[in-house]
């Protein structure tokens, strides 16, 4: 259960409380700790015999925020019920005793109702409490290394997550776009007061990286009982810049109609330096083709990574093209009859 305000002292207290055999002794919300009775069939007493309940029995609170809760007993053979907590007051009333805090800034808050009786003995009753604080930052970066990537090589993304509680209920999803790369989850299950957390993810960028935005985000978890939109904080959005090429876009074997232009591109990051040869002879690739422009051309590419070499040929089909079509619907069923040969 999520409580953000407490509640009115009348909506967790019957109208005509009952009165308990005598009146409780003077201190009963801090009493020494109780140990658990056993019965004749071996199971401890609170189980067997133990007439206490909590209202709410879970509770999931911000920190900062008012805590109420109420503890009753059903039978009239306890002369003592109380509280054992280290924050706030109690107030009881016959079989009914309210803990309340106006602000809970206590982390490690294990609230137990007990109950004390003649012939039963000692029993008590946990209420289940989550204590929890957004993060106040969320921070995404590489790992040792700054400014662009290249191709193929493996980098480390860090999320950085500050003061957040508790950290065992935290998941943090990396994001390439809106694409979920993993969620990493934290292996600190014992730290209730918040922290600072850093999850990593290996990644292998490709030239379909670059440009790309990688970001994470961090989100509390906090059950049915917490807030119903768990608490989220995003980190800023880190484009990637990715060194790749050169690389030839166009089929080795391009069809075209006469008047057609002839376009092949060559890719890379940073942008390669592309000149056209055609019988060892540098030429520009004609605007305005005709059969004579059939042959074998050579791509030489010259890049951050070295120069490559590209052979196309140029075959021509039957009728004519206009000049500005640039053959795209023949570039794109060579590309397909590459990709199928490929297979």
């Amino acid at each position: 259960m999520h409580t953000s305000a407490q509640p009115l002292l009348s909506q967790i207290l019957p109208p005509s409380p009952t009165t308990l055999a005598s009146p409780p002794p003077p201190s009963l919300s801090t009493p020494p700790p109780i140990p658990p009775f056993i019965s004749n069939s071996g199971e401890p007493t609170e189980k067997v015999r133990c007439h206490l309940s909590i209202s709410p029995s879970t509770m999931v609170i911000r920190f900062g925020d008012p805590v109420t809760a109420n503890c009753s007993v059903s039978r009239m053979d306890f002369f003592a019920l109380g509280w054992a907590v280290k924050l706030g007051a109690t107030l009881s009333m016959g079989p009914f005793v309210v803990w309340s805090v106006d602000k809970m800034t206590e982390w490690n808050e294990k609230p137990s109702c007990f109950a004390l009786s003649e012939q039963g003995g000692p029993c008590h009753i946990n209420l289940t409490l989550t204590v929890y604080k957004p993060p106040d930052s969320v921070s995404i970066s590489f790992v040792n290394h700054t400014g662009a990537m290249f191709e193929g090589h493996q980098y480390t993304l860090q999320c950085t997550v500050q003061d957040v509680a508790p950290v065992e209920k935290l998941v943090v999803t990396f994001y390439r776009g809106q694409t979920s790369l993993g969620q990493p989850q934290s292996n600190n299950n014992i730290e209730k007061k918040p922290v600072n957390e850093s999850f990593s993810l290996n990644i292998t960028p490709s030239k379909e990286d670059d440009g790309v935005q990688f970001w994470c985000e961090a989100k509390l978890e906090l059950g049915p009982d917490g807030p119903q939109r768990p608490p989220v904080v995003t980190s800023e959005k880190l484009t990637a810049t990715v060194l790749f090429g050169p690389q030839l876009v166009c089929p080795t074997k391009l069809w075209v109609r006469e008047g057609e232009n002839l376009c092949c591109e060559v890719r890379g990051n940073p942008p390669p330096l592309v000149t056209w040869f055609r019988d060892g002879q540098v030429v520009a690739l004609p605007t305005n083709s005709s059969r004579k422009d059939a042959g074998k051309y050579t791509v030489s590419a010259n890049g951050l990574f070295g120069q490559k070499n590209f052979t196309v040929e140029v075959e021509f089909l039957a009728g004519s093209g206009t000049t500005i079509s640039c053959n795209r619907h023949f570039l794109l069923a060579g590309l397909l009859m590459q990709m199928i040969n490929c297979l």
